[in-house]
């Protein structure tokens, strides 16, 4: 069987052109016959000679398409990269390609380029030309076992799992007489981490639990805070020995010191309302922006210091992550909070799966809360009752604009300002400090504070 006779695969339809060539040499030929014109099939001999050489080899593998990013660490503002092939693993090239892909709108894709010659199955550019931007086609030729590059880089604009593709191709061949059915590569997310906020906290913590660490405790052990002298007992370092007082009171006497120990820290975030409207790095912050970028600088902050973190939600889903330290416990810090999403429930299914039996007694709790609902006050004031230790962030953007309404729009905003000032004030008056989240040094008043009346004698 001559390459001309075998039958066209499923995956490759002919084209107009094809269809054109084979009907101009059908009339030509039907037209020599029934006149006995032999000019007619030298005219038809040209167009049944070129469609023959054009499918002495056909295609017999349809392209490949594939996506990928670049797995490196990138942080919202940073420059985002990824990669779309077309591959041709047949021994019939590509005469056309045509590749398109979709971008998530948070990455904004700056520069596009070509590049071809790599081997089919890897992303080695060799090579290319600047193009136009990725929401347009790009085409291009591909040659028989090589694979061509879209690479792809941009600004990543928000935090969060961006989707990338899905991608497609369709390939022309046999001098544009065969096409391909489409491709389609399945779309992969790119992980884009928040970016972290200066943070600075002063050392005050209110309990100091842990068996080391950077905090001075309360108790004694082995710390750098001198608590006092005292007669040398079995067990004692030699070095601790006070020598002065030991010659004065001829006795040997030492001296004690505070132990130096680690705290719990517990970042809790209201996922229950959203507010605002996300810009971006370079633009407005929502309150989801404003909760997750303030945690991950909490979390970086105290995580530096030796201390151990513990994350969870206040929402329909309650997530949890354990308390740990280091800088594995950052990472998963980091991959946690990519997930966060606002999460609105008409239910309080909360006392089941979310209380203060979850929390540690001695851990310092931080709730990130824009406030926009009463049972987040409620959900802070049940804290605050089971004698834990609480400090609420106002995530709310200071600069949310009323509605543009007309009508009663504007008097309901300022009413909605009023109650929300006044659940406020009744927090404060439980003994739950409200302050509002401004980067570096937030909390380092009402971290005194805390320090301060949890060291207090009680009363009763």
């Amino acid at each position: 069987m001559s390459p001309a006779d075998r039958p066209v695969p499923a995956n490759w339809t002919p084209t107009w052109a094809f269809g054109r060539a084979v009907l101009l040499t059908g009339l030509l030929l039907a037209a020599a016959v029934l006149l006995g014109r032999v000019d007619l099939i030298v005219l038809a001999a040209p167009f049944a000679l070129g469609t023959a050489y054009a499918l002495r080899r056909r295609p017999t593998e349809l392209p490949r398409v594939w996506i990928g990013a670049d797995d490196g660490h990138l942080v919202e503002g940073g420059e985002a990269a990824a990669t779309v092939s077309v591959g041709n693993p047949g021994a019939v090239g590509y005469d056309v390609a045509v590749l398109r892909t979709r971008v998530s709108p948070w990455l904004r894709i700056e520069r596009a380029s070509l590049a071809g010659g790599a081997v089919a199955g890897s992303n080695r550019p060799a090579g290319g030309g600047r193009v136009a931007l990725a929401d347009r086609p790009f085409v291009t030729s591909v040659a028989p076992d090589t694979a061509v590059d879209l690479e792809l880089a941009g600004t990543a604009l928000r935090w969060g799992r961006h989707r990338i593709g899905p991608a497609g191709a369709r390939v022309a061949t046999a001098q544009g007489l065969l096409v391909s059915r489409a491709v389609i590569a399945e779309p992969i997310r790119s992980k884009v981490y928040p970016k972290t906020e200066p943070f600075e906290a002063v050392e005050a913590m209110p309990r100091a639990a842990g068996l080391v660490g950077a905090h001075h405790s309360r108790r004694p052990g082995e710390g750098g805070e001198l608590a006092g002298v005292r007669v040398f007992a079995p067990g004692d370092r030699l070095r601790r020995i006070d020598w002065r007082v030991s010659l004065r009171a001829r006795q040997l006497h030492v001296a004690a010191t505070l132990s130096d120990r680690d705290a719990e820290v517990v970042v809790l975030l209201d996922v229950l309302a959203e507010a605002g409207r996300s810009g971006g790095i370079a633009g407005t912050a929502s309150v989801l922006d404003t909760t997750v970028r303030a945690a991950a600088a909490i979390a970086e902050h105290y995580l530096h210091r030796g201390d151990r973190v513990a994350l969870l939600e206040y929402g329909p889903s309650a997530r949890r992550l354990r308390p740990a330290t280091g800088r594995r416990q950052y990472l998963t810090v980091l991959e946690w909070l990519l997930d966060v999403k606002a999460q609105s429930s008409p239910h309080e299914p909360y006392d089941q799966v979310f209380g203060p039996q979850l929390l540690s007694a001695d851990a310092l709790v931080v709730v990130l809360t824009p406030l926009l609902q009463e049972r987040s006050a409620q959900m802070l004031a049940r804290l605050a009752r089971s004698g834990r230790f609480v400090v609420a962030v106002d995530t709310l953007p200071a600069d949310l604009s009323p509605p543009k309404d007309r009508g009663w729009a504007e008097v309901a905003y300022r009413l909605w300002r009023l109650d929300r000032d006044t659940m406020i004030a009744q927090l404060r008056e439980h003994g739950v400090p409200v302050v509002p989240w401004a980067g570096a040094g937030s909390l380092d008043q009402v971290l005194r504070d805390v320090a301060r009346l949890a060291t207090a004698p009680r009363v009763g």
